[in-house]
């Protein structure tokens, strides 16, 4: 893919992945490591983004998710368990999300209520990455 001389994060992306690379060559278990996915949110406010870990390891019903959140959107991305029969999907709620997989499916709440129309969700890869903005806060 050409590279744009007026986006600046064509480089850094580039510079990413080679650093990506190298770690995964330096794992213990190089031969099995696989990057499955991730997603590279920027963000207008000053401060680090936060990283919640979801679903428990105490079900086998739970399908395991990370969520970020900005101060316009949350982000979740979840792991598909590659033995999924049918296509999942993301109900997406004012105050919740459902991840569904078969017959399982694990619900994060959510605490602030998003704008329905205007989120989304998409599987590739084995990734789900679910994109929900929240409703403005006009106070």
């Amino acid at each position: 893919m050409p590279k744009n001389p007026s986006n600046p994060y064509d480089e850094v992306f580039g510079n990413l992945s080679k650093i990506v690379e190298e770690i995964v060559r330096n794992m213990s278990e190089a031969e099995n490591a696989r990057i499955i996915g991730y997603t590279i949110v920027t963000r207008q406010a000053p401060g680090e983004p936060g990283v919640f870990p979801g679903g428990s390891n105490s079900s086998d019903d739970d399908i395991p998710y990370e969520m970020q959140e900005t101060d316009t959107h949350f982000f979740i991305t979840a792991a598909i368990p590659p033995q999924a029969e049918h296509s999942p999907y993301a109900d997406i709620q004012p105050d919740k999300v459902r991840i569904c997989v078969d017959n399982r499916s694990t619900t994060v709440m959510l605490e602030k209520p998003i704008d329905i129309i205007h989120s989304t969700y998409r599987v590739h890869r084995g990734v789900m990455d679910i994109s929900l903005r929240k409703v403005p806060d006009y106070r």
